[in-house]
Protein backbone atom coordinates (compact mmCIF):
# COMPACT_ATOMS: atom_id res chain seq x y z
CA UNK A 1 0.00 0.00 0.00
CA UNK A 2 1.46 3.39 -0.91
CA UNK A 3 0.12 6.43 1.05
CA UNK A 4 1.40 8.60 -2.49
CA UNK A 5 -1.71 7.32 -4.03
CA UNK A 6 -3.60 9.23 -1.91
CA UNK A 7 -4.50 12.80 -0.93
CA UNK A 8 -4.90 13.43 2.98
CA UNK A 9 -7.81 15.67 2.90
CA UNK A 10 -7.17 18.40 5.75
CA UNK A 11 -9.91 18.18 8.75
CA UNK A 12 -11.41 15.40 6.79
CA UNK A 13 -13.49 12.99 8.14
CA UNK A 14 -17.23 10.83 7.84
CA UNK A 15 -18.33 13.44 6.40
CA UNK A 16 -16.21 14.61 3.95
CA UNK A 17 -17.22 12.31 1.43
CA UNK A 18 -20.09 13.90 -0.73
CA UNK A 19 -23.56 12.73 0.19
CA UNK A 20 -22.81 12.13 3.78
CA UNK A 21 -24.31 14.36 7.00
CA UNK A 22 -23.73 13.87 10.42
CA UNK A 23 -24.31 15.52 14.10
CA UNK A 24 -23.57 15.16 17.47
CA UNK A 25 -25.30 16.67 20.33
CA UNK A 26 -25.63 16.35 24.34
CA UNK A 27 -28.28 14.53 25.46
CA UNK A 28 -27.37 13.87 28.63
CA UNK A 29 -26.36 9.73 28.33
CA UNK A 30 -22.69 10.43 29.57
CA UNK A 31 -22.29 13.38 31.49
CA UNK A 32 -23.70 16.73 31.78
CA UNK A 33 -22.83 18.88 28.49
CA UNK A 34 -21.02 16.19 26.95
CA UNK A 35 -21.84 15.47 23.25
CA UNK A 36 -23.23 11.57 23.12
CA UNK A 37 -25.49 10.88 20.16
CA UNK A 38 -24.65 11.18 17.09
CA UNK A 39 -26.39 10.27 14.07
CA UNK A 40 -24.72 9.53 10.02
CA UNK A 41 -26.55 9.90 7.22
CA UNK A 42 -26.42 9.00 3.19
CA UNK A 43 -28.32 11.24 0.62
CA UNK A 44 -29.55 7.93 -0.73
CA UNK A 45 -28.63 4.19 -0.61
CA UNK A 46 -25.35 3.30 0.43
CA UNK A 47 -23.92 -0.06 -0.12
CA UNK A 48 -22.85 -1.44 3.38
CA UNK A 49 -20.66 -3.76 5.01
CA UNK A 50 -19.70 -4.54 8.78
CA UNK A 51 -17.19 -6.35 10.96
CA UNK A 52 -17.83 -7.12 14.32
CA UNK A 53 -16.54 -8.42 17.98
CA UNK A 54 -15.79 -11.71 18.33
CA UNK A 55 -17.04 -11.81 21.73
CA UNK A 56 -19.41 -14.59 22.30
CA UNK A 57 -21.28 -11.93 24.65
CA UNK A 58 -22.47 -9.62 21.79
CA UNK A 59 -24.74 -6.34 22.73
CA UNK A 60 -27.87 -6.36 21.05
CA UNK A 61 -26.43 -3.44 18.55
CA UNK A 62 -24.16 -5.64 17.38
CA UNK A 63 -26.74 -8.43 16.97
CA UNK A 64 -28.83 -6.57 15.13
CA UNK A 65 -26.55 -5.13 12.66
CA UNK A 66 -25.09 -8.18 11.82
CA UNK A 67 -28.60 -9.01 10.53
CA UNK A 68 -29.35 -6.03 8.59
CA UNK A 69 -26.17 -5.46 6.96
CA UNK A 70 -26.92 -8.79 4.92
CA UNK A 71 -29.22 -6.83 2.55
CA UNK A 72 -26.28 -5.15 1.74
CA UNK A 73 -27.81 -1.39 1.97
CA UNK A 74 -28.17 1.52 4.38
CA UNK A 75 -28.69 4.66 4.70
CA UNK A 76 -28.28 5.80 8.84
CA UNK A 77 -26.36 5.24 11.57
CA UNK A 78 -27.68 5.92 15.04
CA UNK A 79 -24.77 5.97 17.84
CA UNK A 80 -24.45 6.46 21.55
CA UNK A 81 -21.80 6.98 23.93
CA UNK A 82 -21.84 6.70 28.02
CA UNK A 83 -24.36 3.51 28.14
CA UNK A 84 -23.27 -0.21 26.35
CA UNK A 85 -26.71 -0.90 26.44
CA UNK A 86 -25.09 -4.23 26.52
CA UNK A 87 -26.85 -7.36 28.84
CA UNK A 88 -30.23 -5.74 29.94
CA UNK A 89 -32.25 -9.06 28.78
CA UNK A 90 -34.65 -8.39 26.05
CA UNK A 91 -35.43 -4.73 27.11
CA UNK A 92 -31.65 -4.36 25.25
CA UNK A 93 -33.15 -5.13 21.72
CA UNK A 94 -36.16 -3.26 22.49
CA UNK A 95 -34.65 -0.78 23.25
CA UNK A 96 -32.01 -0.89 20.42
CA UNK A 97 -35.20 -1.43 17.88
CA UNK A 98 -36.25 1.95 19.10
CA UNK A 99 -33.72 4.02 18.80
CA UNK A 100 -33.69 2.86 14.54
CA UNK A 101 -37.30 3.34 14.76
CA UNK A 102 -37.15 6.89 15.64
CA UNK A 103 -34.26 7.92 13.62
CA UNK A 104 -36.15 6.04 10.58
CA UNK A 105 -39.08 7.97 11.25
CA UNK A 106 -37.42 11.40 11.61
CA UNK A 107 -35.22 10.66 8.07
CA UNK A 108 -38.57 9.64 6.55
CA UNK A 109 -36.54 6.10 5.39
CA UNK A 110 -36.73 2.38 6.60
CA UNK A 111 -35.97 1.08 9.43
CA UNK A 112 -34.33 -1.76 8.81
CA UNK A 113 -31.82 0.78 6.50
CA UNK A 114 -30.88 1.96 10.03
CA UNK A 115 -28.05 0.86 11.81
CA UNK A 116 -27.31 1.23 15.89
CA UNK A 117 -24.39 1.44 17.95
CA UNK A 118 -23.61 1.95 21.88
CA UNK A 119 -20.62 2.08 23.82
CA UNK A 120 -19.89 2.66 27.53
CA UNK A 121 -20.66 1.19 30.56
CA UNK A 122 -22.24 -3.05 30.88
CA UNK A 123 -25.26 -3.79 32.39
CA UNK A 124 -26.89 -0.45 32.86
CA UNK A 125 -30.76 -0.37 31.26
CA UNK A 126 -30.66 2.52 28.14
CA UNK A 127 -32.32 5.91 29.36
CA UNK A 128 -34.79 6.08 26.81
CA UNK A 129 -36.09 9.30 28.35
CA UNK A 130 -32.62 11.45 27.40
CA UNK A 131 -31.90 8.86 23.81
CA UNK A 132 -35.10 9.49 22.13
CA UNK A 133 -34.83 13.34 22.42
CA UNK A 134 -31.26 13.23 21.84
CA UNK A 135 -31.79 11.52 18.43
CA UNK A 136 -34.63 14.13 17.69
CA UNK A 137 -32.05 16.74 18.40
CA UNK A 138 -29.49 15.04 16.38
CA UNK A 139 -31.09 14.38 12.85
CA UNK A 140 -32.21 18.00 13.41
CA UNK A 141 -28.71 19.07 13.55
CA UNK A 142 -27.45 17.18 10.74
CA UNK A 143 -25.10 18.75 8.18
CA UNK A 144 -22.61 18.39 6.04
CA UNK A 145 -19.97 19.81 8.28
CA UNK A 146 -21.41 17.66 11.10
CA UNK A 147 -18.61 15.00 10.95
CA UNK A 148 -16.47 16.37 14.06
CA UNK A 149 -19.44 16.80 16.07
CA UNK A 150 -20.33 13.34 15.65
CA UNK A 151 -16.64 12.11 16.09
CA UNK A 152 -16.95 13.85 19.73
CA UNK A 153 -20.21 12.60 20.57
CA UNK A 154 -18.86 8.84 20.33
CA UNK A 155 -16.25 9.33 22.22
CA UNK A 156 -15.86 7.98 26.08
CA UNK A 157 -12.44 7.80 27.61
CA UNK A 158 -11.09 8.88 24.37
CA UNK A 159 -8.82 12.02 24.64
CA UNK A 160 -8.59 13.11 21.46
CA UNK A 161 -11.00 13.12 18.24
CA UNK A 162 -10.44 10.55 16.00
CA UNK A 163 -11.09 11.14 12.15
CA UNK A 164 -9.73 11.04 8.73
CA UNK A 165 -9.84 11.44 5.15
CA UNK A 166 -8.12 10.96 1.38
CA UNK A 167 -9.29 11.25 -1.75
CA UNK A 168 -8.04 9.93 -5.06
CA UNK A 169 -8.77 10.15 -8.62
CA UNK A 170 -10.24 7.18 -10.78
CA UNK A 171 -11.06 8.20 -14.71
CA UNK A 172 -11.26 11.56 -14.29
CA UNK A 173 -12.79 11.81 -11.23
CA UNK A 174 -12.02 12.46 -6.87
CA UNK A 175 -13.53 9.88 -4.90
CA UNK A 176 -13.02 10.21 -0.99
CA UNK A 177 -12.84 7.63 1.50
CA UNK A 178 -13.09 9.52 5.02
CA UNK A 179 -14.21 7.77 8.74
CA UNK A 180 -14.03 8.54 12.23
CA UNK A 181 -13.37 6.13 15.31
CA UNK A 182 -13.88 5.88 19.43
CA UNK A 183 -11.63 3.71 21.39
CA UNK A 184 -8.86 3.95 23.65
CA UNK A 185 -9.55 1.18 26.25
CA UNK A 186 -10.61 -2.34 26.47
CA UNK A 187 -8.60 -2.80 22.99
CA UNK A 188 -7.00 -6.06 22.10
CA UNK A 189 -7.36 -7.86 18.43
CA UNK A 190 -10.49 -9.50 17.25
CA UNK A 191 -11.78 -6.53 17.71
CA UNK A 192 -11.11 -3.96 19.66
CA UNK A 193 -13.38 -2.05 21.97
CA UNK A 194 -14.19 0.06 19.12
CA UNK A 195 -16.30 1.78 17.21
CA UNK A 196 -15.74 2.95 13.57
CA UNK A 197 -17.37 4.22 10.62
CA UNK A 198 -16.42 4.68 7.27
CA UNK A 199 -17.90 6.42 4.38
CA UNK A 200 -17.31 6.88 0.59
CA UNK A 201 -18.17 8.26 -2.45
CA UNK A 202 -17.41 5.88 -4.71
CA UNK A 203 -19.71 3.13 -5.80
CA UNK A 204 -18.56 -0.18 -4.49
CA UNK A 205 -20.37 -3.99 -4.63
CA UNK A 206 -21.63 -4.77 -1.68
CA UNK A 207 -19.87 -7.92 -1.27
CA UNK A 208 -16.33 -6.43 -2.26
CA UNK A 209 -16.85 -3.33 -0.03
CA UNK A 210 -17.39 -6.39 3.00
CA UNK A 211 -14.18 -8.21 1.36
CA UNK A 212 -12.03 -4.58 1.32
CA UNK A 213 -13.48 -3.98 5.20
CA UNK A 214 -12.43 -7.61 6.41
CA UNK A 215 -9.04 -6.59 4.47
CA UNK A 216 -8.28 -3.27 5.97
CA UNK A 217 -9.60 -4.62 9.68
CA UNK A 218 -7.10 -7.16 9.82
CA UNK A 219 -4.48 -4.61 9.21
CA UNK A 220 -5.72 -1.91 11.34
CA UNK A 221 -8.01 -2.60 14.05
CA UNK A 222 -6.76 -6.13 14.74
CA UNK A 223 -3.49 -5.15 14.86
CA UNK A 224 -4.01 -2.78 18.14
CA UNK A 225 -3.78 -3.65 21.46
CA UNK A 226 -4.03 -1.81 24.58
CA UNK A 227 -4.95 -3.94 27.64
CA UNK A 228 -5.60 -7.11 26.12
CA UNK A 229 -9.71 -7.28 26.44
CA UNK A 230 -12.03 -7.42 23.93
CA UNK A 231 -15.56 -5.82 24.14
CA UNK A 232 -18.97 -6.57 23.40
CA UNK A 233 -20.05 -3.69 21.53
CA UNK A 234 -17.10 -3.43 18.60
CA UNK A 235 -18.57 -2.66 15.56
CA UNK A 236 -17.18 -1.10 12.30
CA UNK A 237 -18.87 0.06 9.73
CA UNK A 238 -18.09 0.80 5.88
CA UNK A 239 -20.99 2.78 3.52
CA UNK A 240 -20.75 3.22 -0.04
CA UNK A 241 -23.53 6.33 -1.56
CA UNK A 242 -21.43 6.13 -5.13
CA UNK A 243 -22.55 10.25 -5.12
CA UNK A 244 -18.98 10.88 -6.81
CA UNK A 245 -20.58 8.72 -10.05
CA UNK A 246 -18.59 6.58 -12.11
CA UNK A 247 -19.04 3.11 -12.52
CA UNK A 248 -19.37 0.39 -9.35
CA UNK A 249 -16.07 -0.81 -7.85
CA UNK A 250 -15.72 -4.35 -7.94
CA UNK A 251 -13.53 -7.57 -7.29
CA UNK A 252 -11.39 -7.70 -9.70
CA UNK A 253 -12.30 -4.55 -11.94
CA UNK A 254 -11.41 -1.09 -12.13
CA UNK A 255 -9.94 0.41 -9.30
CA UNK A 256 -10.37 -2.09 -7.27
CA UNK A 257 -6.66 -1.85 -5.45
CA UNK A 258 -6.80 1.57 -5.28
CA UNK A 259 -10.27 1.52 -2.84
CA UNK A 260 -9.15 -0.96 -1.08
CA UNK A 261 -5.94 0.64 -0.36
CA UNK A 262 -7.52 4.12 0.11
CA UNK A 263 -10.00 2.28 3.15
CA UNK A 264 -7.05 0.65 4.39
CA UNK A 265 -4.93 3.56 4.73
CA UNK A 266 -7.95 5.47 6.68
CA UNK A 267 -8.47 2.70 9.46
CA UNK A 268 -4.70 2.42 9.48
CA UNK A 269 -4.95 5.90 10.58
CA UNK A 270 -7.80 5.80 12.65
CA UNK A 271 -5.69 2.33 14.47
CA UNK A 272 -2.85 3.77 14.83
CA UNK A 273 -4.64 6.77 16.93
CA UNK A 274 -6.57 4.76 18.92
CA UNK A 275 -2.96 3.09 20.42
CA UNK A 276 -1.86 6.58 20.60
CA UNK A 277 -4.86 7.45 22.89
CA UNK A 278 -4.46 4.56 24.93
CA UNK A 279 -5.72 4.95 28.47
CA UNK A 280 -3.06 6.85 30.50
CA UNK A 281 -0.26 6.49 27.66
CA UNK A 282 2.29 7.97 26.81
CA UNK A 283 3.64 6.86 24.23
CA UNK A 284 2.60 4.83 21.06
CA UNK A 285 4.29 1.74 20.50
CA UNK A 286 5.03 0.19 17.29
CA UNK A 287 5.94 -3.42 16.54
CA UNK A 288 7.23 -4.23 12.87
CA UNK A 289 7.98 -8.09 11.89
CA UNK A 290 10.03 -8.61 9.36
CA UNK A 291 11.22 -11.17 6.79
CA UNK A 292 8.75 -13.73 8.48
CA UNK A 293 8.04 -17.09 6.31
CA UNK A 294 4.17 -15.85 6.44
CA UNK A 295 2.02 -12.74 6.96
CA UNK A 296 0.24 -14.99 8.92
CA UNK A 297 3.47 -15.56 11.13
CA UNK A 298 4.36 -11.63 11.09
CA UNK A 299 1.10 -11.11 12.18
CA UNK A 300 0.91 -13.44 15.08
CA UNK A 301 4.69 -11.83 16.30
CA UNK A 302 4.05 -8.51 15.51
CA UNK A 303 0.66 -8.51 17.59
CA UNK A 304 2.02 -10.57 20.56
CA UNK A 305 4.43 -8.18 21.28
CA UNK A 306 2.40 -5.42 20.78
CA UNK A 307 -0.36 -6.76 23.30
CA UNK A 308 2.54 -7.59 26.05
CA UNK A 309 1.62 -6.83 29.37
CA UNK A 310 5.52 -6.87 30.60
CA UNK A 311 6.80 -4.83 27.21
CA UNK A 312 4.49 -2.26 27.82
CA UNK A 313 5.38 -1.67 31.29
CA UNK A 314 8.96 -1.86 30.18
CA UNK A 315 8.48 0.94 27.59
CA UNK A 316 6.54 2.99 30.53
CA UNK A 317 9.93 2.49 32.38
CA UNK A 318 11.76 3.11 29.91
CA UNK A 319 13.79 -0.30 30.45
CA UNK A 320 15.45 -1.72 27.51
CA UNK A 321 14.54 -5.28 28.44
CA UNK A 322 14.51 -7.14 24.78
CA UNK A 323 13.99 -10.56 26.72
CA UNK A 324 10.55 -9.52 27.28
CA UNK A 325 10.16 -8.91 23.45
CA UNK A 326 11.40 -12.19 22.00
CA UNK A 327 9.43 -14.07 24.60
CA UNK A 328 6.12 -12.38 23.57
CA UNK A 329 6.93 -13.58 20.40
CA UNK A 330 7.93 -17.19 21.11
CA UNK A 331 4.67 -17.78 22.15
CA UNK A 332 2.79 -15.83 19.76
CA UNK A 333 2.28 -18.93 17.72
CA UNK A 334 4.29 -18.16 14.90
CA UNK A 335 6.56 -20.07 13.05
CA UNK A 336 10.64 -18.95 13.63
CA UNK A 337 13.94 -19.75 14.36
CA UNK A 338 14.86 -18.24 17.53
CA UNK A 339 18.43 -18.44 16.98
CA UNK A 340 18.21 -16.50 14.21
CA UNK A 341 16.27 -13.64 15.29
CA UNK A 342 17.94 -9.74 15.26
CA UNK A 343 16.11 -7.16 17.34
CA UNK A 344 15.89 -3.01 17.01
CA UNK A 345 14.57 -0.37 19.77
CA UNK A 346 14.60 2.57 17.36
CA UNK A 347 18.10 2.22 15.86
CA UNK A 348 19.80 0.41 18.76
CA UNK A 349 20.03 -3.05 17.85
CA UNK A 350 19.72 -5.09 21.46
CA UNK A 351 19.91 -8.58 19.97
CA UNK A 352 21.30 -10.49 17.57
CA UNK A 353 21.09 -14.23 16.33
CA UNK A 354 19.07 -14.68 19.49
CA UNK A 355 21.44 -13.01 21.95
CA UNK A 356 21.67 -9.86 23.68
CA UNK A 357 24.44 -7.51 22.73
CA UNK A 358 26.64 -4.81 24.58
CA UNK A 359 24.61 -2.24 23.78
CA UNK A 360 24.20 1.57 24.72
CA UNK A 361 21.60 1.71 27.76
CA UNK A 362 21.49 5.55 27.62
CA UNK A 363 21.27 5.48 23.92
CA UNK A 364 18.26 2.56 24.08
CA UNK A 365 16.52 4.53 26.59
CA UNK A 366 16.53 7.55 25.12
CA UNK A 367 14.45 5.47 21.98
CA UNK A 368 11.88 4.42 24.83
CA UNK A 369 11.58 8.26 26.31
CA UNK A 370 10.19 9.13 22.68
CA UNK A 371 6.25 9.74 22.15
CA UNK A 372 6.88 6.57 19.22
CA UNK A 373 8.83 3.58 20.02
CA UNK A 374 9.25 2.05 17.80
CA UNK A 375 10.64 -2.42 17.70
CA UNK A 376 11.70 -3.70 14.63
CA UNK A 377 11.97 -7.82 14.98
CA UNK A 378 13.92 -9.64 12.00
CA UNK A 379 12.78 -13.79 11.70
CA UNK A 380 15.57 -13.93 8.84
CA UNK A 381 12.89 -16.29 7.92
CA UNK A 382 11.23 -14.91 4.21
CA UNK A 383 9.79 -11.66 2.95
CA UNK A 384 6.26 -11.06 4.85
CA UNK A 385 5.84 -8.71 7.24
CA UNK A 386 3.13 -7.00 9.55
CA UNK A 387 3.01 -4.17 11.82
CA UNK A 388 1.13 -4.01 15.51
CA UNK A 389 0.19 -0.95 17.38
CA UNK A 390 -0.24 -0.41 21.27
CA UNK A 391 0.81 1.90 23.89
CA UNK A 392 2.87 1.56 27.57
CA UNK A 393 0.97 0.47 30.62
CA UNK A 394 0.66 2.76 33.48
CA UNK A 395 0.28 4.00 36.85
CA UNK A 396 -2.79 6.19 34.97
CA UNK A 397 -4.51 3.49 33.24
CA UNK A 398 -5.05 2.00 36.40
CA UNK A 399 -6.75 4.84 38.08
CA UNK A 400 -8.65 5.31 34.89
CA UNK A 401 -10.07 1.80 34.90
CA UNK A 402 -10.73 1.55 38.47
CA UNK A 403 -13.20 3.88 38.90
CA UNK A 404 -14.65 3.81 35.67
CA UNK A 405 -18.04 3.50 36.76
CA UNK A 406 -18.14 5.83 39.53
Amino acid sequence: MSGSKFTAVPGGGVTTAVGFKASGVSAGVKYKGKKDVAVVYSERDASVAGVFTTNTVKAPSVLLNMERVKSGKARAVVVNSGNANTCNGPRGMHDARAMTAETAGLLGIAEESVLVCSTGVIGQPMPMDRVVPGIREAVGALSESGGRDAAEAIMTTDTELKEYAVSFELDGRTLTVGGMAKGSGMIHPNMATLLSFVTTDAAVDPGFLKECLVYAADRSFNMVSIDGDSSTNDTLLALANGMAGGGEIKAGGKGCDIFRDALTEVCVFLARAMARDGEGATKLIEVRVVNAPSEKDARLAARSVASSTLFKAAVFGRDANWGRIICAAGYSGAQFNPEAVDIFLGSVEVARGGQGLPFDEEAAAAVLAGDTVQVLIDLKEGKDEAVAWGCDLTYEYVRINGDYRT
